[in-house]
């Protein structure tokens, strides 16, 4: 498959305590089919959607604390100059450059309001096999509480091209702070990421984030197997142009979203100069 151009997303993985369990989870929720544990790395083991690679879960470290949370990987031709990249535009790296035998080369870092994410270099693995469909990678926003940081970072690392996203007629969209970053182009069909302003309504302890979404057939069924299976529904389902969503939390606290493509009300929004 062709490899994914600088700065989209190409990856996503998720640390469990509970490996099993996590697999269990999303396998229901997701319909995803798991490869072997490769020992070689971890007990990394891949996520499957018809037979598509789609993302991966792994235990954490021994001695790591860290709470199971997803990362979501943007594509780098060079991930050692975008480790630079990160820190000279005030970013922070959490794991510099790591060479994964010939899959490929990671790091991880946190941008300027705390947002974690991380950057892969393609070697034999070149990411995600299928995107935009049930059980795949559909989407992903940035939640931060300093945006006009976030804004500032995000170009210097990647070469996007900024635009915000117009509110519209709708009163209870007035006061949306939303930016798109696209690549290659200024429309919604360039665009591969979202930047949220976080308002009061997100509790004080929630820290800045990136919110992935996966496509699936049916939101209103995701969420009921999301709670059938411990996990907590966090907002929505919610109509938009874009499809119908609602974001969740896992059985162990992971937060995701998952959306309906198929399923769109109301006229796509415009977008402006940011």
């Amino acid at each position: 498959m062709a490899e994914f151009p600088e700065g989209a997303p190409c990856w996503a993985d998720a640390m469990f305590t509970d490996v099993e369990g996590a697999k269990a989870f999303y396998a229901d929720v997701l319909g995803w089919t798991f490869g072997e544990a490769s020992s070689e790395y971890g007990n990394y083991t891949q996520a499957y959607s018809d037979g598509k690679a789609v993302a991966a879960v792994v235990p954490p470290m021994p001695g790591a604390d860290a709470p199971s949370q997803w990362c979501l990987y943007f594509a780098s031709s060079d991930a050692a100059a975008t480790a630079e990249k990160v820190k000279a535009a005030g970013g922070e790296l959490l794991m510099e450059p790591m060479r994964i035998g010939a899959l490929g080369t990671m790091l991880i870092a946190k941008e300027p309001s705390g947002a974690v994410f991380g950057v892969w270099q393609p070697g034999e693995h070149k990411g995600f096999e299928k995107t935009g469909e049930p059980g795949s990678f559909a989407w992903a926003e940035v939640f931060t509480r300093e945006p006009a940081a976030t804004d500032a970072f995000l170009p210097r690392v990647f070469p996007y091209e900024v635009k915000r996203m117009e509110p519209g007629d709708d009163p209870e969209a007035a006061d949306m702070d939303f930016k798109v970053f696209g690549l290659g182009g200024s429309g919604l069909d360039d665009a591969v990421l979202g930047r949220m302003r976080m308002g009061g309504e997100f509790p004080p302890e929630v820290p800045s984030y990136v919110q992935l979404y996966f496509a699936v057939p049916d939101c209103d069924e995701a969420v009921a197997k999301t709670k059938k299976h411990g996990g907590a529904l966090q907002f929505g389902p919610m109509d938009s142009p874009f499809g119908r969503f609602a974001a969740v939390t896992d059985p162990q606290g992971a937060a995701f979203a998952v959306m309906d493509l198929s399923t769109t009300v109301g006229e796509l929004p415009t977008l402006s100069d940011a």
